[in-house]
């Protein structure tokens, strides 16, 4: 036997075992990224498992209904009672009811006209509107292509004995739908302003996250803190920087959806800039609190990644928010991401005025303020 070569072997052996003992040390040591590789994987599990669903049901729908008529009672209970359309308000005025589609707490309206059932006895096939919100063209898809089947189902129990002649194979109602917004269902329509908030996202969150664990790590965090700088001056002097960075950032995907894209802008540049400076600022809050939560640029990257995940999975940016689970979306309204694409499609899509996208504004505020007290908190117990 060669007894140098099994020597060797062995040496080689346990030298590998030493550096695979050292490396399992290490990991243990290092508690938060052997928390974030178990964690992550279970957080994409959980959320494609069970959150995602590109068939969504139970969609917020408001009626505006002219007559009360048992036909006109069984339609309604067939549109809810096929899961896909909630009818979670009546409307008296039209108008309300764009205002309700326009704020998105519908994501349909149904309009039925005074005349309605007179006309149907009558073999006239009266029209039945409705109206869908198709900012988000999957989210309404397959309720608008349900509509028609949905509403001849029903007819078929109330048209029988002398009124059986009048359910043709044609059916006896001509359903009108009416997609406001983006008639074409035009992808990049509801994708490209969303990019918007997921970049910023993404970008901001880690370049301020990194920016201050990077002062730890090359050992320049003892000048900051023997600066005699408050935290919340520390903070704003840290992130002010990226502001401008963020704001190149907005310039260049706007021009890009105006001029590459061809997408719509209906509303006021004013109120746009102004939630994308409020989203800005919330973003670099949460990377300054990341900041003091990490011990490394890798733990900060780690933390921003685990942050963006849930967010444009659960934010409606990917997948149909309403089609998630109550759970889900209690997540998702959470997450500053999701009420600023309600904001940038809003404006950009809708029109929206301040007063349909304010309930938006006020969440990421008062998630800024949290994030921000959180981070001034943790910074204030580095000074001692």
């Amino acid at each position: 036997m060669n007894t140098p070569g099994i020597k060797a072997l062995t040496g080689s052996l346990s030298r590998i075992t030493a550096v695979f003992v050292k490396e399992l040390i290490q990991m243990r040591r290092d508690r938060m990224t052997f928390a974030m590789m178990l964690a992550i994987p279970v957080l994409q599990l959980v959320l494609f498992g069970y959150a995602i669903n590109n068939d969504p049901k139970h969609l917020p729908t408001a009626v505006h209904v002219e007559e009360r008529t048992p036909i006109v009672r069984s339609l309604l209970t067939a549109l809810e009672t096929s899961e896909y359309y909630d009818l979670v308000f009546e409307t008296a005025d039209p108008r309300e009811s764009a205002r309700l589609l326009a704020r998105g707490d519908v994501s349909f309206v149904v309009s039925i006209p005074v005349g309605f059932t007179e006309r149907l006895v009558r073999g006239e096939r009266p029209q039945l509107l409705i109206e869908a919100d198709a900012s988000d063209p999957a989210a309404s898809s397959n309720a608008v292509a349900r509509a028609e089947e949905i509403v001849n189902r029903a007819l078929r129990h109330d048209l029988k004995g002398a009124l059986d002649h009048l359910a043709p194979v044609a059916g006896p109602v001509e359903v009108i739908i009416h997609s406001r917004y983006n008639p074409e269902a035009i992808t990049q329509y509801n994708i490209v302003p969303g990019l918007l908030g997921v970049i910023l996202t993404m970008t901001l969150v880690m370049i301020t996250a990194i920016a201050m664990t990077r002062e730890a790590e090359r050992g320049t965090m003892e000048n900051l803190l023997a600066m005699p700088a408050r935290p919340h001056e520390v903070m704003i002097g840290k992130i002010a920087p990226y502001i401008g960075v963020g704001g190149v950032q907005t310039v260049i995907i706007l021009i890009a959806a105006r001029f590459l894209f061809d997408v719509p802008f209906t509303g006021a540049l004013w109120l746009l800039l102004a939630g994308v400076v409020l989203f800005l600022i919330a973003n670099l809050a949460l990377g300054f609190t990341f900041s003091t939560i990490a011990k490394s640029q890798m733990q900060a990257m780690q933390l921003t990644f685990f942050f963006f995940l849930p967010s444009i999975l659960l934010s409606g940016f990917m997948f149909p928010y309403r089609g998630m689970p109550a759970w889900a979306q209690v997540v998702g309204e959470a997450l500053p991401l999701t009420h600023f694409l309600r904001i940038v499609r809003g404006v950009m899509l809708k029109g929206a005025g301040y007063a349909d996208v304010q309930n938006a504004f006020l969440a990421i505020a008062i998630f800024t303020v949290v994030v921000g007290i959180i981070a001034m908190t943790r910074y204030k117990r580095t000074l001692d």
